[in-house]
């Protein structure tokens, strides 16, 4: 048994005395520098750590006791007996380094430069930051991306980017963690930009929150994210835009929502122009004197579109009192004053104009009770369908269905006919979308005007989309078939993208043998904090020569590159950054955003690497499955051995193809060669992600907990892989002007 202990060594001439981690065992001993001085009167024998007398105590007594752990677990705690000591040195020297290292450099850096401009993004429903990854990967004869922002709402997706992007590789982005749908979530974004131009814009909505205007029954917490993400695009204008879904965004709702989503897009409009499509249907009075109202409120509609939220807000409320000062100008004219005053068909226009009025103050008590709706589960029970016929009468587009309705039963004369359908028809025209304007506006126009409108509409539309791309990740060098959607719009002023070229051919994809097998050395209940050595000999035995031939050199994006190449996993430890962060400090880890403040780090070598602890049944149904190599065709064995379970699926890692789509939940996997699940670092190594790349805070979670926690596990799985976002970036960077 080795006891381990600290001691100090002489002062230096500023009077600090070096710290030194000694082993004593079987009667030798090894000394070991732990890169710390401190002062002999701030340093407790007995305890062992620094007193609190020392401004930094809590960080360099965590640092102590994490080295003091690190070395017991390597000679008290190992399966392995027998140790040189230059291999206890070298180990320990590994998590010195790295702690001496991320204290030597300032937490911003500036990164290499690189000659040309860098292009600048930002990142929303970031996530893990697999698109970020992809973006800072890229680079194109000198043109790079410089990250600005990223956007999500919890705070482990912000502790990840804080770590890996402003303390590790020393970047100034920023983060908001914000909800998209709050009143000031622009203008808090607005703020983190800071004046800076944004080139790109990223993200993917969760696929929940796409539903047709007028259908929103579900009323979810992710309700109604996408056109909060386009109001942002609207705003910032960059040059290109990326949506990523997945791929039943497609046919949902019989491929109206596909549709919703073009027309939406189409429906951005360059703000610049505006004026002049006003100017042309301000002109259309003269010829239909008419309609000059209705003419006024398609005017006032399109204004609506160049403003900010707030302006918006303000626009649209002017839009109902103009609607609602007609009304009132009609009112005498169809009905006596008591009747004005007492009608409950009155009553409800004249109400119906006050709740359109107040709409923003709906939408914040909307969302406040969507969130406790959420957060009680209400759902599937005798609840649900009151709070949703709620939800859905405060909808504006309900409140004018009634006002129509009211308007019906008025029976009015002939001779207000006209007039009470302006008013009808005005307030359609406040729930169109800006392209359903644009076509009602048409009907104003004779055949020369037709034609010239038609023009001015070509030009104030600002992003060109034909239709959206499916995207498989594993033609990108992801050994992971994961399909999904990409809409990608391109401003008027850049070169149209379409798709995003395949970078392996179908006979060069990464597998999952390649991508994983030289983390095959951990068993079940182990964590493992550095590399070992794996024999593919020894492991596989007959079948070694075919696993060895799994395994390819390769280019970073997966090209084969016999000269020049690296295995995918090799990629994956030494990184794929393209050198542009050389002043980069090595990963640590930390468990929250208290212990970032509080200096209590880990400096692993390898981060993420936990196996799962399973009680002994599991084990055996694990690898009953895993040798049969399909959980249905198991199912004979399992239930003669009294293993079933009423787990719905399980996915059996085949080494020498992809694995299927990573989700979140590690159980749903078992390793091709051991009866387990898998780790944080082989998910993430699934996705693509550099192993220096660590997923911060809690490693799972259950439950209720899901709906608001954020693990490491729910960050791999949910994050889009960087190796497809670099490709993404890559053929944005060729067309970019």
């Amino acid at each position: 048994m080795a006891t381990i202990n600290f001691y100090l060594d002489k002062p230096d001439k500023k009077g600090l005395s070096p710290i030194h981690l000694r082993i004593n065992c079987n009667g030798k001993q090894i000394k070991n520098a732990t890169g710390e001085k401190v002062r002999v009167e701030d340093f407790d024998k007995d305890k062992q750590l620094v007193k609190d007398s020392l401004d930094k105590h809590i960080e360099i007594n965590h640092y102590l006791n994490y080295l003091k752990d690190r070395a017991d677990e390597l000679l008290n705690r190992s399966y392995k007996k027998a140790f040189t000591n230059k291999e206890i040195k070298d180990k320990l020297n590994d998590f010195v380094n790295n702690y001496k290292e991320d204290h030597n450099v300032n937490i911003v850096r500036e990164q290499v430069e690189l000659y040309g401009k860098p292009f600048t993004f930002v990142d929303l429903f970031a996530g893990a930051g697999g698109f970020s990854e992809g973006f800072l990967q890229a680079e194109v004869n000198n043109k790079f991306f410089d990250f600005l922002v990223a956007n999500d709402i919890n705070e482990n997706c912000e502790l990840t980017h804080i770590v890996r992007y402003n303390h590790q590789l020393g970047l100034d982005a920023d983060f908001l963690c914000q909800d998209i749908t709050e009143p000031d979530f622009l203008d808090n974004l607005l703020k983190k930009i800071d004046g800076k131009k944004v080139d790109v814009v990223c993200g993917g909505p969760p696929c929940q929150s796409f539903s047709l205007a007028g259908k929103r029954k579900k009323f979810d917490k992710k309700d109604d994210l996408f056109s909060h993400y386009l109001q942002v695009i609207k705003v910032l204008q960059p040059k290109y835009f990326v949506m990523e879904n997945v791929k039943g965004i497609l046919t949902k709702e019989g491929g109206k929502i596909k549709e919703l989503i073009l027309e939406e897009i189409n429906s951005i409009v360059d703000i610049k122009e505006i004026p002049k499509l006003t100017g042309f249907i301000k002109n259309l009075k003269s010829s239909n004197k008419q309609d000059e109202f209705l003419i006024d409120c398609l005017i006032k509609r399109i204004e609506i579109e160049q403003f900010s939220e707030k302006k918006a807000e303000e626009a649209k409320e002017v839009f109902i009192k103009t609607v609602e000062s007609k009304f009132r100008q009609l009112t005498p004219k169809i009905v006596d004053y008591k009747t004005s005053k007492t009608d409950q068909r009155i009553g409800t226009i004249r109400h119906g104009f006050n709740l359109l009025q107040r709409n923003k103050e709906w939408e914040v008590l909307k969302r406040k009770i969507i969130r406790e709706k959420d957060f009680c589960n209400i759902d599937n029970d005798y609840f649900v369908e009151h709070f949703n016929n709620f939800l859905t009468e405060l909808d504006s587009i309900e409140i004018i269905k009634k006002i129509e309705e009211a308007f019906k039963r008025l029976n009015v004369a002939k001779e207000h006919y006209r007039a009470c359908n302006d008013i009808l028809i005005a307030l359609q025209i406040y729930t169109f979308s800006f392209d359903e304007t644009l076509q009602f506006s048409k009907k104003f126009c004779n055949k020369k005007q037709y034609k010239e409108l038609n023009e001015i509409i070509d030009a104030i539309r600002l992003y060109k989309i034909e239709a959206p791309f499916v995207a498989n990740a594993s033609n990108y060098g992801v050994p992971q078939n994961r399909e999904r959607v990409l809409f990608i719009g391109c401003r008027k002023d850049q070169k149209f993208i379409s798709e995003i070229p395949a970078t392996v051919k179908e006979e060069e994809k990464v597998t999952v043998f390649e991508a994983l097998h030289d983390l095959d050395f951990v068993g079940n209940d182990e964590e493992a904090r550095y590399y070992e050595l794996v024999d593919i000999s020894k492991q596989f035995n007959g079948t070694a020569k075919k696993m060895m031939s799994l395994l390819n050199k390769r280019a970073v994006e997966g090209k084969p590159d016999t000269k020049k190449g690296k295995t995918f996993a090799d990629w994956s430890k030494e990184g794929r950054l393209n050198g542009r962060f050389k002043n980069a400090t090595k990963p640590f880890y930390v468990q929250n955003t208290e212990a970032l403040v509080k200096g209590e780090k880990s400096y692993d070598v390898l981060h993420n690497h936990k196996t799962s602890k399973q009680n002994n049944d599991v084990v055996k149904r694990l690898d009953i499955i895993r040798k049969e190599g399909d959980y249905k065709k198991a199912q004979n064995k399992l239930n003669a051995c009294g293993l079933s379970t009423n787990k719905r699926n399980y996915n059996v890692l085949k080494p020498d193809g992809q694995s299927p789509t990573v989700m979140t939940i590690a159980d749903d996997y078992i390793h091709y060669n051991a009866p387990r699940s898998l780790t944080v670092r082989e998910m993430a190594r699934l996705q693509s992600f550099d192993d220096s790349f660590v997923f911060q805070g809690k490693r799972s979670t259950g439950g209720n907990n899901r709906k608001t926690e954020v693990p490491q596990y729910t960050l791999v799985g949910n994050a889009v892989p960087p190796l497809l976002a670099r490709a993404v970036a890559t053929e944005i960077l060729k067309n970019i002007k």
